[in-house]
């Protein structure tokens, strides 16, 4: 399936990287079709990736591994907010915050609040809002970020 991209231009992408969103993500609960694209080499493990809307090419938002950023997180959530997304499993559960980057790069932020789950056997996802406290929604990450790059 051909679909554009806001990063990528123009690509060929295999029915089996589709992720589904039966109620969108916040703020674009129309737009239900995802997909994760890597801007890297093959064999290279990316720390930044980028989740392309599949209904609007202009929506790409940058992503992350929240252990990459804070090795403790353990977002708590209520079982039944996971349910539609099908038997979550730790082989099969995959975590994403989002990355928001403003003009001064210092200031990067993650979302801690509201991680975006997906289930890889069903490719159903969401984005759903933490009952954890002490999660930030703009948790600072420049610093965890450049010592990342320094260590590749």
């Amino acid at each position: 399936m051909l679909v554009n991209t806001k990063c990528f231009g123009e690509i060929d992408l295999d029915d089996s990287k589709i992720i589904t969103f039966d109620n969108g993500i916040m703020g674009f609960e129309e737009y239900k079709k995802y997909t994760i694209l890597y801007d890297i080499e093959e064999g290279d493990k990316p720390n930044i990736s980028w989740f392309q809307s599949l209904d609007i090419p202009d929506l790409a938002i940058p992503i992350i591994n929240p252990l990459l950023v804070k090795t403790d997180y353990n977002p708590t959530v209520e079982d039944e907010v996971l349910k539609p997304l099908g038997e979550i499993t730790e082989e099969n559960l995959v975590l994403f915050v989002t990355l928001t980057v403003p003009a001064d790069i210092t200031k990067m932020t993650v979302n801690l609040k509201a991680p975006i789950v997906i289930n890889s056997d069903t490719r159903k996802g969401c984005q759903l809002i933490v009952e954890n406290q002490e999660y930030d929604v703009k948790y600072p990450v420049y610093d965890i970020i450049q010592k990342m790059k320094g260590e590749k």
